[in-house]
C-alpha cells in the first residue's frame, strides 16, 4: 500500500516591503495587512492540524514590555513567540520603560540582546521615541493611548472569516472613539470596507486618525462614517462592534462616563437594527452590563472569543513577517 505523506512545514513569505517596526496599522499597507491576514489564517489551520511551520525566530529572543495589564495580549504573545522558535524576556515594570533610565538607554540596551520588542503603554509617543532609538530592533505597538493594531489584526481576521472580503460589508463600532476604533477603522478602510463609528459628542475619533483614514480611503474603495447616533452607526450593519466605556487610566471619569453612554450600549433592541446575521464583537475585557449586555454577550452573534483566540495566530503572522529580515 502507498505510505501517504506527511504534509509539508506551513512557509512562510511575505512581501518584501514589510516594515520594521509596527506602531501603527498604518505602517502597514493593504498588499501587507492581507499578506498579513493570509499567513495568519494559515498558521491557525496548521496548529489546528498538528501541522509543522517554520520558526523564523529560532534562537531569537523577545521583550515584553508591558506597562498596562494585560490577560490576552501577554499571553498570545508569549505563545506566539514560543511557536515560532523563540522566548521572550520579561523586564521588571520598574526598569521596562523609564523608571530607572531613560526610555531611549532602555531601548538600546534592549537593542544589543533580542530581535524585537513588544511594548504596551501610554502615550503613542514613548513607543514612537523608543523605536525611533533602536533602529535594528522590530518594535510591535501591543497597545497605545492612541492605538492599538494588534487588536485590529485579530479582528480583521475574524471578520474576514466570518464575512469573507470586506468590500461591501459595513463594520459598526458604537462607543467611544477609541485607540480599539481608531485602528479597527484603519484597518477596515484598508481592505476597502465602510467603518461607521457611532459616539457622543465630545468622544469622537481623533481627527488625525480621521484625516489619515480619509487619505487612504479613495485608492482602497473603503469609506469611514462618523455619527452621534447609534442607531444610525448600526442600521444594517454586517457586525457591530464596542469596547469599555472607560479605558485604563480613565477611572476618575467613570461615573460620568457610563451617564453619557448609556444610549451607547448594545442590546438586543440595538443588534435588531443591524442585519438580520450580523456579528457582534468586543476586544475584551467586557463590562457586562455596560457596554453590552449579558443577552448579546452570550447570544450566537457573538464572536468576541474568535477575536481573542486570532490575537495568537495574527501576532505570530505579524512576528514572522516583521523579524524574517
Amino acid at each position: 500500500m502507498p505510505t501517504s505523506k506527511r504534509p509539508a512545514p506551513l512557509k512562510m513569505s511575505g512581501p518584501t516591503a514589510t516594515p520594521t517596526h509596527f506602531l501603527s496599522m498604518l505602517d502597514f499597507g493593504p498588499e501587507q495587512l492581507a499578506a498579513c491576514l493570509r499567513l495568519a489564517a494559515g498558521l491557525k489551520a496548521a496548529r489546528a492540524a498538528g501541522r509543522k511551520h517554520e520558526q523564523p525566530l529560532a534562537g531569537l529572543h523577545v521583550a515584553l514590555l508591558f506597562e498596562k495589564p494585560s490577560l490576552r495580549t501577554r499571553s498570545t504573545f508569549q505563545i506566539a513567540v514560543r511557536e515560532l522558535g523563540g522566548d521572550t524576556i520579561e523586564p521588571p515594570e520598574d526598569a521596562a520603560l523609564g523608571g530607572r533610565e531613560s526610555i531611549v538607554d532602555v531601548a538600546r540596551n534592549l537593542e544589543r540582546w533580542v530581535a524585537a520588542a513588544v511594548v504596551r503603554t501610554f502615550a503613542q509617543a514613548r513607543l514612537e521615541a523608543f523605536a525611533a532609538a533602536a533602529p535594528q530592533l522590530r518594535v510591535v505597538n501591543a497597545l497605545t493611548d492612541e492605538e492599538h493594531p494588534c487588536q485590529a489584526l485579530a479582528d480583521c481576521l475574524t471578520l474576514t472569516e466570518q464575512l469573507g472580503d470586506l468590500r461591501g460589508r459595513t463594520i459598526a463600532f458604537v462607543g467611544d472613539g477609541n485607540n480599539v476604533a481608531a485602528s479597527l477603522a484603519q484597518a477596515v478602510v484598508m481592505l476597502g470596507g465602510t467603518m461607521r463609528i457611532g459616539s457622543p459628542e465630545g468622544f469622537a475619533l481623533d481627527p488625525a486618525i480621521v484625516e489619515g483614514v480619509q487619505e487612504r480611503a479613495p485608492k482602497t474603495g473603503g469609506s469611514l462614517e462618523l455619527t452621534t447616533n447609534p442607531s444610525d452607526a448600526v442600521r444594517g450593519a454586517d457586525a457591530v462592534y464596542t469596547d469599555v466605556w472607560t479605558s485604563m487610566g480613565q477611572e476618575k471619569e467613570a461615573a460620568s462616563r457610563r451617564r453619557i453612554f448609556a444610549p451607547y450600549q448594545v442590546n438586543a433592541e440595538l443588534m435588531g437594527q443591524a442585519a438580520p446575521d450580523a456579528r457582534f464583537m468586543h476586544c475584551l475585557p467586557a463590562h457586562r452590563g455596560h457596554e453590552v449586555t449579558d443577552e448579546v454577550m452570550d447570544s450566537k452573534a457573538s464572536v468576541v472569543f474568535d477575536q481573542a483566540e486570532n490575537r495568537l495566530h495574527a501576532q505570530k503572522a505579524l512576528l514572522a513577517m516583521i523579524c524574517a529580515k
